[in-house]
Protein backbone atom coordinates (compact mmCIF):
# COMPACT_ATOMS: atom_id res chain seq x y z
CA UNK A 1 0.00 0.00 0.00
CA UNK A 2 1.44 3.35 -1.05
CA UNK A 3 0.45 6.68 0.51
CA UNK A 4 1.29 10.14 -0.79
CA UNK A 5 1.25 12.67 2.02
CA UNK A 6 0.99 16.35 1.06
CA UNK A 7 2.42 18.86 3.54
CA UNK A 8 2.20 22.66 3.37
CA UNK A 9 5.46 24.53 3.89
CA UNK A 10 5.48 27.52 6.25
CA UNK A 11 7.44 30.11 4.27
CA UNK A 12 10.83 29.08 5.63
CA UNK A 13 9.77 29.00 9.29
CA UNK A 14 9.42 26.15 11.74
CA UNK A 15 5.77 25.33 12.31
CA UNK A 16 4.01 22.69 14.35
CA UNK A 17 2.23 21.15 11.36
CA UNK A 18 5.46 20.84 9.34
CA UNK A 19 7.28 19.25 12.28
CA UNK A 20 4.41 16.86 12.92
CA UNK A 21 3.96 15.86 9.25
CA UNK A 22 7.68 15.25 8.68
CA UNK A 23 7.97 13.27 11.92
CA UNK A 24 4.94 11.15 11.02
CA UNK A 25 6.26 10.24 7.57
CA UNK A 26 9.75 9.58 8.97
CA UNK A 27 8.25 7.22 11.56
CA UNK A 28 6.23 5.41 8.89
CA UNK A 29 9.31 5.03 6.69
CA UNK A 30 11.28 3.65 9.64
CA UNK A 31 8.61 0.96 9.95
CA UNK A 32 8.91 -0.05 6.32
CA UNK A 33 5.75 1.70 5.10
CA UNK A 34 5.59 2.94 1.51
CA UNK A 35 4.87 6.65 1.92
CA UNK A 36 6.03 9.75 0.06
CA UNK A 37 6.05 13.28 1.50
CA UNK A 38 5.39 16.03 -1.08
CA UNK A 39 5.78 19.69 -0.04
CA UNK A 40 3.31 22.35 -1.13
CA UNK A 41 3.83 26.13 -1.42
CA UNK A 42 7.40 26.18 -0.05
CA UNK A 43 9.98 23.58 0.99
CA UNK A 44 9.46 22.20 4.48
CA UNK A 45 11.65 23.38 7.32
CA UNK A 46 11.99 20.94 10.19
CA UNK A 47 14.30 20.48 13.16
CA UNK A 48 14.75 16.78 12.34
CA UNK A 49 16.00 15.13 9.11
CA UNK A 50 13.77 16.26 6.24
CA UNK A 51 12.22 13.24 4.48
CA UNK A 52 10.23 15.21 1.90
CA UNK A 53 10.87 15.00 -1.84
CA UNK A 54 12.75 17.96 -3.36
CA UNK A 55 10.09 19.04 -5.88
CA UNK A 56 7.56 21.59 -4.60
CA UNK A 57 3.97 21.58 -5.88
CA UNK A 58 1.65 24.58 -5.77
CA UNK A 59 4.84 26.64 -5.48
CA UNK A 60 4.18 29.85 -3.60
CA UNK A 61 5.41 32.14 -6.36
CA UNK A 62 3.39 30.43 -9.10
CA UNK A 63 0.29 30.35 -6.91
CA UNK A 64 0.58 34.05 -6.11
CA UNK A 65 1.37 35.18 -9.66
CA UNK A 66 -1.43 33.09 -11.12
CA UNK A 67 -3.77 34.75 -8.66
CA UNK A 68 -2.62 38.21 -9.70
CA UNK A 69 -2.44 37.85 -13.48
CA UNK A 70 -4.06 35.54 -16.06
CA UNK A 71 -0.78 35.70 -17.99
CA UNK A 72 0.90 33.39 -15.47
CA UNK A 73 -1.90 30.84 -15.83
CA UNK A 74 -0.61 30.16 -19.36
CA UNK A 75 3.18 30.33 -18.89
CA UNK A 76 5.35 27.50 -20.28
CA UNK A 77 6.48 24.75 -17.97
CA UNK A 78 10.15 25.78 -18.02
CA UNK A 79 9.24 29.14 -16.45
CA UNK A 80 7.01 27.45 -13.87
CA UNK A 81 9.89 25.12 -12.95
CA UNK A 82 12.19 28.08 -12.43
CA UNK A 83 9.62 29.78 -10.18
CA UNK A 84 9.29 26.52 -8.23
CA UNK A 85 13.06 26.26 -7.66
CA UNK A 86 13.34 25.38 -3.93
CA UNK A 87 16.20 27.81 -3.28
CA UNK A 88 14.14 30.65 -4.76
CA UNK A 89 11.08 29.68 -2.73
CA UNK A 90 13.16 29.62 0.45
CA UNK A 91 14.51 33.07 -0.33
CA UNK A 92 11.15 34.75 -0.92
CA UNK A 93 8.96 32.58 1.31
CA UNK A 94 9.04 34.93 4.27
CA UNK A 95 7.57 37.69 2.13
CA UNK A 96 4.31 35.75 2.24
CA UNK A 97 4.01 36.52 5.96
CA UNK A 98 3.74 40.21 5.06
CA UNK A 99 0.80 39.90 2.67
CA UNK A 100 -2.38 41.72 3.61
CA UNK A 101 -5.19 39.64 5.02
CA UNK A 102 -7.49 40.53 2.11
CA UNK A 103 -4.87 39.32 -0.41
CA UNK A 104 -4.50 36.05 1.45
CA UNK A 105 -8.28 35.74 1.57
CA UNK A 106 -8.63 36.05 -2.19
CA UNK A 107 -5.90 33.49 -2.75
CA UNK A 108 -7.38 31.10 -0.18
CA UNK A 109 -10.78 31.25 -1.88
CA UNK A 110 -9.21 30.63 -5.28
CA UNK A 111 -7.34 27.53 -4.06
CA UNK A 112 -10.50 26.29 -2.33
CA UNK A 113 -12.30 26.45 -5.68
CA UNK A 114 -10.03 23.73 -7.11
CA UNK A 115 -10.36 23.49 -10.88
CA UNK A 116 -12.55 26.60 -10.92
CA UNK A 117 -9.82 28.69 -9.28
CA UNK A 118 -6.91 30.63 -10.75
CA UNK A 119 -4.48 27.83 -9.79
CA UNK A 120 -6.04 25.15 -12.01
CA UNK A 121 -2.71 24.65 -13.77
CA UNK A 122 -1.06 23.79 -10.45
CA UNK A 123 -3.81 21.30 -9.62
CA UNK A 124 -3.47 19.55 -12.98
CA UNK A 125 0.31 19.31 -12.54
CA UNK A 126 -0.14 17.79 -9.10
CA UNK A 127 -2.67 15.26 -10.43
CA UNK A 128 -0.29 14.30 -13.26
CA UNK A 129 2.51 13.73 -10.75
CA UNK A 130 0.24 11.68 -8.50
CA UNK A 131 -0.76 9.48 -11.43
CA UNK A 132 2.92 8.71 -11.98
CA UNK A 133 3.41 7.85 -8.31
CA UNK A 134 0.36 5.50 -8.30
CA UNK A 135 -0.71 5.94 -4.66
CA UNK A 136 -3.41 3.89 -2.97
CA UNK A 137 -4.33 6.87 -0.80
CA UNK A 138 -3.63 10.62 -0.76
CA UNK A 139 -3.49 12.70 2.45
CA UNK A 140 -4.21 16.43 2.07
CA UNK A 141 -2.45 18.85 4.45
CA UNK A 142 -5.41 20.92 5.70
CA UNK A 143 -8.90 22.15 4.89
CA UNK A 144 -7.62 25.02 2.76
CA UNK A 145 -6.73 22.37 0.19
CA UNK A 146 -10.07 20.60 0.34
CA UNK A 147 -11.15 22.07 -3.01
CA UNK A 148 -8.54 19.96 -4.77
CA UNK A 149 -9.63 16.82 -2.96
CA UNK A 150 -12.56 15.91 -5.17
CA UNK A 151 -10.51 16.43 -8.35
CA UNK A 152 -7.71 14.21 -7.00
CA UNK A 153 -10.20 11.57 -5.92
CA UNK A 154 -11.97 11.50 -9.29
CA UNK A 155 -8.73 11.48 -11.30
CA UNK A 156 -6.99 8.72 -9.32
CA UNK A 157 -9.91 6.68 -8.02
CA UNK A 158 -8.33 6.35 -4.57
CA UNK A 159 -9.39 7.49 -1.09
CA UNK A 160 -8.49 11.07 -0.19
CA UNK A 161 -8.07 12.00 3.47
CA UNK A 162 -7.44 15.42 5.00
CA UNK A 163 -5.51 16.38 8.12
CA UNK A 164 -7.16 18.90 10.46
CA UNK A 165 -4.38 21.10 11.79
CA UNK A 166 -5.63 24.41 13.20
CA UNK A 167 -7.21 26.02 10.15
CA UNK A 168 -9.73 27.96 12.24
CA UNK A 169 -7.08 30.42 13.46
CA UNK A 170 -6.12 31.35 9.90
CA UNK A 171 -9.69 31.52 8.66
CA UNK A 172 -10.84 33.67 11.57
CA UNK A 173 -8.09 36.14 10.65
CA UNK A 174 -9.54 36.72 7.17
CA UNK A 175 -11.73 39.78 6.66
CA UNK A 176 -15.30 39.58 5.51
CA UNK A 177 -16.63 38.70 3.01
CA UNK A 178 -13.68 36.35 2.31
CA UNK A 179 -14.05 34.56 5.63
CA UNK A 180 -17.68 33.68 4.99
CA UNK A 181 -16.93 32.66 1.41
CA UNK A 182 -14.09 30.37 2.53
CA UNK A 183 -16.26 28.70 5.17
CA UNK A 184 -19.03 28.16 2.62
CA UNK A 185 -16.60 26.56 0.16
CA UNK A 186 -15.23 24.23 2.83
CA UNK A 187 -18.71 23.17 3.88
CA UNK A 188 -19.70 22.54 0.27
CA UNK A 189 -16.62 20.38 -0.38
CA UNK A 190 -16.62 18.48 2.93
CA UNK A 191 -18.60 15.51 1.63
CA UNK A 192 -16.12 14.97 -1.21
CA UNK A 193 -13.35 13.88 1.19
CA UNK A 194 -13.32 10.27 2.36
CA UNK A 195 -12.00 10.90 5.86
CA UNK A 196 -10.39 13.39 8.21
CA UNK A 197 -7.56 13.07 10.73
CA UNK A 198 -7.63 15.37 13.79
CA UNK A 199 -4.74 15.54 16.25
CA UNK A 200 -6.94 16.19 19.31
CA UNK A 201 -10.50 15.34 20.30
CA UNK A 202 -11.14 19.03 20.94
CA UNK A 203 -10.26 19.98 17.39
CA UNK A 204 -12.23 17.08 15.94
CA UNK A 205 -15.36 18.43 17.66
CA UNK A 206 -14.51 21.97 16.65
CA UNK A 207 -14.21 21.07 12.95
CA UNK A 208 -17.38 18.99 12.93
CA UNK A 209 -19.32 21.95 14.32
CA UNK A 210 -17.56 24.79 12.51
CA UNK A 211 -17.04 23.28 9.06
CA UNK A 212 -19.90 20.80 8.87
CA UNK A 213 -17.67 17.75 8.53
CA UNK A 214 -19.38 14.33 8.66
CA UNK A 215 -18.73 13.19 12.25
CA UNK A 216 -18.44 9.52 11.30
CA UNK A 217 -15.51 10.30 9.00
CA UNK A 218 -13.42 12.21 11.56
CA UNK A 219 -10.70 10.17 13.30
CA UNK A 220 -8.51 11.31 16.18
CA UNK A 221 -4.85 10.35 15.96
CA UNK A 222 -2.85 11.96 18.80
CA UNK A 223 0.27 13.98 18.15
CA UNK A 224 3.55 12.16 18.46
CA UNK A 225 6.98 13.39 19.56
CA UNK A 226 10.39 11.81 19.31
CA UNK A 227 11.25 9.82 22.41
CA UNK A 228 14.81 10.48 23.51
CA UNK A 229 17.08 9.19 26.25
CA UNK A 230 16.32 10.32 29.77
CA UNK A 231 17.08 14.01 30.22
CA UNK A 232 20.31 14.72 32.12
CA UNK A 233 20.02 15.57 35.79
CA UNK A 234 19.67 19.25 36.62
CA UNK A 235 22.46 20.98 38.53
CA UNK A 236 22.04 20.96 42.29
CA UNK A 237 21.88 24.77 42.24
CA UNK A 238 20.40 25.73 38.86
CA UNK A 239 19.88 29.37 39.80
CA UNK A 240 16.56 31.23 39.74
CA UNK A 241 13.33 29.44 38.91
CA UNK A 242 13.11 29.37 35.11
CA UNK A 243 9.83 29.68 33.21
CA UNK A 244 9.93 28.77 29.53
CA UNK A 245 7.91 29.63 26.42
CA UNK A 246 8.35 27.84 23.07
CA UNK A 247 6.29 28.79 20.05
CA UNK A 248 5.68 31.35 17.36
CA UNK A 249 6.17 34.88 18.67
CA UNK A 250 2.70 36.20 17.91
CA UNK A 251 -0.24 37.54 19.95
CA UNK A 252 -2.32 34.36 19.67
CA UNK A 253 0.41 32.25 21.33
CA UNK A 254 0.33 34.26 24.54
CA UNK A 255 3.89 35.42 25.19
CA UNK A 256 2.59 38.81 26.36
CA UNK A 257 0.29 37.11 28.87
CA UNK A 258 3.13 34.99 30.19
CA UNK A 259 5.35 38.07 30.44
CA UNK A 260 2.68 39.80 32.55
CA UNK A 261 2.50 36.80 34.88
CA UNK A 262 6.29 36.79 35.14
CA UNK A 263 6.23 40.49 36.06
CA UNK A 264 3.67 39.81 38.80
CA UNK A 265 5.92 37.12 40.27
CA UNK A 266 9.03 39.26 40.14
CA UNK A 267 7.32 42.28 41.71
CA UNK A 268 6.11 39.99 44.49
CA UNK A 269 9.76 39.34 45.31
CA UNK A 270 10.05 35.91 43.73
CA UNK A 271 13.38 34.96 42.16
CA UNK A 272 12.57 33.80 38.66
CA UNK A 273 13.41 34.41 35.02
CA UNK A 274 11.54 34.02 31.73
CA UNK A 275 13.16 32.45 28.67
CA UNK A 276 11.39 32.38 25.29
CA UNK A 277 12.26 30.68 22.03
CA UNK A 278 10.51 30.37 18.68
CA UNK A 279 10.25 31.88 15.23
CA UNK A 280 9.58 35.61 14.95
CA UNK A 281 7.59 36.40 11.78
CA UNK A 282 8.63 39.73 10.22
CA UNK A 283 5.19 41.16 10.88
CA UNK A 284 5.41 40.45 14.62
CA UNK A 285 8.61 42.32 15.48
CA UNK A 286 6.59 45.18 16.91
CA UNK A 287 4.72 42.69 19.09
CA UNK A 288 7.97 41.42 20.62
CA UNK A 289 9.10 45.00 21.19
CA UNK A 290 5.83 45.74 22.99
CA UNK A 291 6.44 42.74 25.26
CA UNK A 292 9.93 44.03 26.04
CA UNK A 293 8.62 47.55 26.65
CA UNK A 294 5.95 46.30 29.02
CA UNK A 295 8.53 44.36 31.04
CA UNK A 296 10.66 47.49 31.13
CA UNK A 297 7.72 49.45 32.51
CA UNK A 298 7.47 46.85 35.28
CA UNK A 299 11.21 47.13 35.91
CA UNK A 300 11.84 43.43 35.30
CA UNK A 301 13.26 43.45 31.76
CA UNK A 302 16.57 42.05 33.03
CA UNK A 303 14.94 38.71 33.78
CA UNK A 304 13.66 38.12 30.24
CA UNK A 305 15.63 36.45 27.46
CA UNK A 306 14.52 35.77 23.88
CA UNK A 307 16.68 33.11 22.25
CA UNK A 308 15.29 33.42 18.73
CA UNK A 309 14.41 30.47 16.53
CA UNK A 310 16.12 27.32 17.79
CA UNK A 311 17.12 24.12 16.00
CA UNK A 312 16.58 20.74 17.61
CA UNK A 313 19.81 20.70 19.59
CA UNK A 314 19.27 24.19 20.94
CA UNK A 315 15.64 23.38 21.70
CA UNK A 316 16.64 20.42 23.86
CA UNK A 317 19.23 22.54 25.65
CA UNK A 318 16.59 25.20 26.21
CA UNK A 319 14.05 22.75 27.64
CA UNK A 320 16.72 21.34 29.97
CA UNK A 321 17.06 24.77 31.65
CA UNK A 322 13.36 25.03 32.56
CA UNK A 323 11.60 24.46 35.86
CA UNK A 324 8.15 25.03 34.32
CA UNK A 325 6.76 25.59 30.85
CA UNK A 326 3.79 27.60 29.60
CA UNK A 327 2.40 28.53 26.21
CA UNK A 328 -0.73 30.40 27.32
CA UNK A 329 -2.39 30.69 23.92
CA UNK A 330 -5.11 33.30 23.72
CA UNK A 331 -6.84 31.49 20.85
CA UNK A 332 -8.02 27.92 21.65
CA UNK A 333 -5.14 25.74 20.52
CA UNK A 334 -5.80 22.87 18.10
CA UNK A 335 -2.54 21.00 18.72
CA UNK A 336 -0.21 21.96 21.56
CA UNK A 337 2.94 20.26 20.28
CA UNK A 338 5.36 22.35 22.42
CA UNK A 339 3.48 21.19 25.52
CA UNK A 340 4.21 17.56 24.66
CA UNK A 341 7.83 18.38 23.83
CA UNK A 342 8.27 19.97 27.27
CA UNK A 343 6.61 17.01 28.98
CA UNK A 344 8.83 14.57 27.09
CA UNK A 345 11.78 16.30 28.76
CA UNK A 346 10.14 15.98 32.18
CA UNK A 347 9.18 19.67 32.48
CA UNK A 348 5.79 20.33 34.15
CA UNK A 349 3.46 22.65 32.25
CA UNK A 350 0.95 25.37 33.11
CA UNK A 351 -1.78 25.88 30.51
CA UNK A 352 -5.08 27.75 30.10
CA UNK A 353 -8.24 25.73 30.44
CA UNK A 354 -9.36 25.85 26.82
CA UNK A 355 -8.70 24.28 23.41
CA UNK A 356 -6.66 21.09 23.38
CA UNK A 357 -4.92 21.73 26.71
CA UNK A 358 -7.45 20.16 29.10
CA UNK A 359 -7.31 16.82 27.27
CA UNK A 360 -3.51 16.90 27.06
CA UNK A 361 -3.19 17.59 30.79
CA UNK A 362 -5.79 14.92 31.60
CA UNK A 363 -4.08 12.36 29.36
CA UNK A 364 -0.58 13.00 30.71
CA UNK A 365 -1.07 14.22 34.27
CA UNK A 366 1.99 16.40 33.65
CA UNK A 367 0.74 19.86 34.49
CA UNK A 368 -1.87 22.21 35.86
CA UNK A 369 -4.65 24.23 34.29
CA UNK A 370 -5.75 27.74 35.17
CA UNK A 371 -8.79 29.84 34.32
CA UNK A 372 -7.67 32.37 31.67
CA UNK A 373 -10.52 34.66 32.71
CA UNK A 374 -8.83 35.20 36.08
CA UNK A 375 -6.34 38.11 35.83
CA UNK A 376 -3.90 36.48 38.26
CA UNK A 377 -4.66 32.88 37.28
CA UNK A 378 -1.46 32.17 35.38
CA UNK A 379 0.82 33.82 37.93
CA UNK A 380 -0.89 31.97 40.80
CA UNK A 381 -0.55 28.60 39.04
CA UNK A 382 3.16 29.16 38.40
CA UNK A 383 3.65 30.32 41.99
CA UNK A 384 2.08 27.09 43.19
CA UNK A 385 4.71 25.10 41.32
CA UNK A 386 7.52 27.35 42.51
CA UNK A 387 6.57 26.61 46.12
CA UNK A 388 6.36 22.83 45.73
CA UNK A 389 9.45 21.09 44.33
CA UNK A 390 8.19 17.53 45.06
CA UNK A 391 5.00 18.30 43.13
CA UNK A 392 6.98 19.63 40.18
CA UNK A 393 9.02 16.47 40.10
CA UNK A 394 5.93 14.27 40.29
CA UNK A 395 4.21 16.15 37.47
CA UNK A 396 7.34 16.07 35.31
CA UNK A 397 7.91 12.34 35.81
CA UNK A 398 4.24 11.51 35.26
CA UNK A 399 4.05 13.62 32.13
CA UNK A 400 7.19 12.13 30.63
CA UNK A 401 5.99 8.56 31.26
CA UNK A 402 2.60 9.31 29.67
CA UNK A 403 4.14 10.93 26.59
CA UNK A 404 6.42 7.93 26.10
CA UNK A 405 3.42 5.59 26.30
CA UNK A 406 0.67 7.50 24.46
CA UNK A 407 2.21 10.36 22.46
CA UNK A 408 5.27 8.87 20.82
CA UNK A 409 5.98 9.04 17.11
CA UNK A 410 5.60 5.24 17.03
CA UNK A 411 2.05 5.41 18.41
CA UNK A 412 1.17 8.22 15.98
CA UNK A 413 2.54 6.26 13.03
CA UNK A 414 0.77 2.99 13.86
CA UNK A 415 -2.59 4.65 14.51
CA UNK A 416 -2.36 6.72 11.34
CA UNK A 417 -1.51 3.68 9.22
CA UNK A 418 -4.46 1.78 10.73
CA UNK A 419 -6.80 4.55 9.52
CA UNK A 420 -5.19 4.45 6.07
CA UNK A 421 -5.68 0.68 5.85
CA UNK A 422 -9.32 1.04 6.81
CA UNK A 423 -10.04 3.26 3.82
CA UNK A 424 -7.83 1.47 1.28
CA UNK A 425 -9.20 -1.98 2.14
CA UNK A 426 -12.78 -0.68 2.05
CA UNK A 427 -12.19 0.82 -1.40
CA UNK A 428 -10.68 -2.43 -2.67
CA UNK A 429 -13.58 -4.43 -1.27
CA UNK A 430 -16.03 -2.22 -3.16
Amino acid sequence: MRVVYLAAGAAGMYCGSCLRDNRLVAALLARGRDVLLLPLYTPLRTDEPDVSRPEVFYGGLNVYLQQKSPLFRRTPRFLDRWLDWPALLRGVGRLATRRRADELGELTISVLKGRAGAQRKELERLIAALRGLRPDLVNLPNLMFIGAGRAVREALGVPVLCTLSGEDLFLDGLPQPQRGQALALIRAAADGIDGYLAVTSYYARRCIERFGLPAERVHVVPLGVSILHDPPARDADPGPFTIGFLGRIAPEKGLAELAEAFAVLRRAGRACRLRAAGCLPPGERDYLQRVRSRLSEHGVQGGFEYLGEVDRGKKLEFLHTLDAFSMPSVYPEAKGLPVLEALERGVPVVQPQHGSFPELIEATGGGVLYDPREPQGLAAAIAGLMDDLPRRRRLGARGRAAVRERFSEAVMAEQTWAVYEQYVYARRAN
